[in-house]
């Protein structure tokens, strides 16, 4: 008999950082108490998130453990998730939590994005495995809402907002991996207008549990005759059980579950494969009807972006998290003396907070993870502020809109990447310790690598960035962006602390805005194969340079705040804070961008002429 898992919270947030991105660098309180958000002031926002994290500290983050030591089971070809996670479903909805974002016409709350964006944080950082299965239930209907037709809304969105039903998204088929283009899925039409679908899908997240009554996939698949590539995919409804007009259930649909996946991490979450129309029984619809055939792929990325945005917040939340644990234990653990008395063996044991490289590695994760927030909620406030000006200013709504489209696959890639990054610095602060399953960091580490790889990997983000996003609008976008960098420069260079920092700044967003240049140069002499070589650095330097900038705002305000306060008040330190973080990365990580833009430009094909023999000769 296995042997229960204690459920202990180890899960950790500020949110006091969180209050100071929200009220005092982006000032939400501009949208509050405006259309959409007349029912959101800064003591709703705050009691919130207070409220939510008192919930995942007692809810989902003890669950954490149970999760990934229990994980998943498949009995009778239905998936039963791990202890706990059922009734922790049952009091996320009842408490609303899921719903922040959603609006009011669907039974939700009707919260601006930034916010809706740290709910997400606290979700995912106390309990990443969870998170999934209603954030993927949020996404699709999301997709229904915005395409479907208004029987399908009525019938799908508020009963999948509320957790009446799951949700997920099919693309990936064994054959293809990401080139979801090669998809075999196929959709046959029926006499009464359904279609019969028949395929394969992998590694399809919350593809079945027991949480809710019935998941309602969104599968892409191919009807007979359609273009060839992703020009001819469609995007159907496929519910597990069948359901009636007034949403009663009826016989199931011919989904079963051919395997749930053994990962790394992310255990207590079901990722399946999934198997359409085994006997020819299974159905689906065309999201928003017959006019919507060979659009799939337009409406899928709408749970696309949702998700990819989401996994951006599961990376810096999970490394916040792992870097609050690790400040803890070097706070705690006493070991070796002072370097002042570095040759007295009988000089008192202190906290490994004192030694230098640890106080490196603590501040280098708080400085990653404070960037990685204030990137995803200027994201997030962005998109707050294409809502609030919708009908009124097309001129803004373009400007918020084009940088929301900008910043997707920064907040994606580098904040999946760097998350990983911070967790396994994590591990090292704990040393030995840290890679036992007595502290969560380890986990933390393993659940947090698959962020780079799900929903497209990491260089479909930088070759999308490159290929699609720099251009759009003309231009325009990139222009508008390197443009408030600009400002920011010219209106804080002088600064007495900040100033050489402010500077560098400016340095790097030359080198960016000039590599961005290099790379329209390749594209159009036909130096194509350097593009894909290089997309992952740009990425990487645009990242920096974003995250370098946000944090040196927060700096400029965090210094004017201090000066206000006394110094004994927690304020005065956390303010501190903020300007040392900022320091840090301005004079750590952000000289690598010039660096990284001299490397663009010595344009080196290595990894293309190497002969493939070359590689070993195995």
């Amino acid at each position: 008999m296995t042997k229960p898992v204690q459920a202990i919270n180890r899960y950790k947030a500020d949110l006091r950082e969180m209050f100071f991105l929200l009220f005092e660098q982006f000032r939400v309180n501009e949208v509050l108490g405006k259309a959409p958000y007349e029912a959101w002031g800064e003591e709703e926002v705050k009691t919130t998130l207070q409220e939510v994290y008192r919930w995942v500290r007692e809810v989902t983050g003890p669950l954490n453990v149970v999760g990934d030591t229990h994980g998943c089971k498949l009995e009778g070809g239905r998936v039963i998730t791990p202890p706990g996670f059922k009734d922790a479903w049952k009091q996320l909805y009842e408490a609303g939590w899921n719903s922040i974002g959603v609006s009011p016409d669907y039974g939700g709350a009707g919260s601006p994005a930034a916010v809706q964006a740290l709910v997400l944080e606290l979700l995912a950082g106390s309990n990443a495995a969870f998170a999934m299965y209603p954030g993927l239930a949020h996404g699709a209907a999301e997709v229904i809402q915005h395409f479907g037709t208004p029987e399908q809304k009525k019938l799908y969105c508020e009963r999948m907002y509320s957790g009446k039903w799951g949700g997920t998204m099919c693309l990936t088929e064994p054959h293809a991996g990401t080139d979801v283009g090669s998809a075999k899925t196929t959709a046959k039409k029926n006499a009464d207008g359904s279609y019969t679908i028949t395929g394969t899908k992998i590694f399809i997240s919350g593809g079945d549990h027991d949480l809710a009554e019935n998941v309602i996939h969104l599968v892409l698949a191919r009807v007979d005759g359609a273009p060839a590539g992703t020009k001819g995919l469609t995007l159907f409804i496929v519910p597990r059980v069948r359901t009636s007009e007034d949403g009663t259930l009826g016989q199931t649909n011919d989904v079963a579950v051919g395997a749930l996946e053994h990962k790394m991490g992310i255990n207590g979450s079901a990722t399946c494969v999934l198997v359409f129309g085994e006997n020819e029984k299974c159905v689906g619809w065309p999201v928003g009807g017959e006019e919507k055939i060979n659009q799939g792929m337009a409406q899928m990325f709408k749970m696309m972006n949702t998700a990819r945005i989401a996994v951006g917040v599961q990376g810096f939340a999970v490394a916040s998290t792992a870097y609050l644990n690790a400040l803890e234990y070097a706070r705690e653990r006493k070991q070796g003396s002072s370097i002042t008395h570095w040759k007295d063996a009988t000089a008192p044991r202190v906290p490994i907070m004192q030694h230098a490289d640890v106080r490196r590695m603590l501040l280098d994760m708080k400085a990653r993870v404070e960037g990685l927030r204030a990137l995803a909620v200027k994201l997030a406030f962005h998109q707050d502020q294409v809502r609030v000006h919708s009908g009124k200013d097309e001129a803004q709504v373009a400007y918020h809109q084009g940088q929301v489209d900008l910043l997707v696959p920064l907040v994606k890639s580098y904040g999946s990447d760097q998350g990983f990054r911070v967790c396994e610095t994590a591990i090292q602060t704990y040393g030995g310790a840290g890679y036992t399953r007595d502290y969560p960091v380890e986990q933390y580490c393993r659940d947090a690598k698959i962020f780079s790889i799900y929903e497209g990997t990491n260089h479909i983000q930088a070759m999308d960035l490159v290929g699609r996003k720099l251009g759009q609008a003309g231009g325009a976008n990139l222009q508008s962006f390197l443009g408030d960098v600009a400002k920011f420069v010219a209106a804080h260079s002088g600064h007495a602390t900040l100033g050489p920092a402010v500077k560098a700044l400016g340095a790097a967003q030359e080198a960016v805005g000039g590599s961005a240049m290099r790379l329209l140069m390749w594209f159009q002499s036909g130096q194509l194969a350097l593009v894909p070589l290089a997309a992952n650095r740009f990425l990487e330097m645009m990242s920096e340079l974003t995250v370098a900038w946000l944090l040196l705002q927060g700096a400029v305000i965090a210094e004017e705040a201090r000066a206000k306060v006394d110094a004994a008040h927690p304020d005065h330190a956390f303010y501190t804070g903020k300007v040392q973080a900022a320091l840090y990365f301005t004079r750590n990580v952000l000289p690598g961008v010039t660096h990284k833009a001299e490397l663009m430009g010595a344009e080196d094909k290595t990894a293309i002429d190497i002969p493939d023999a070359a590689f070993a000769t195995v």
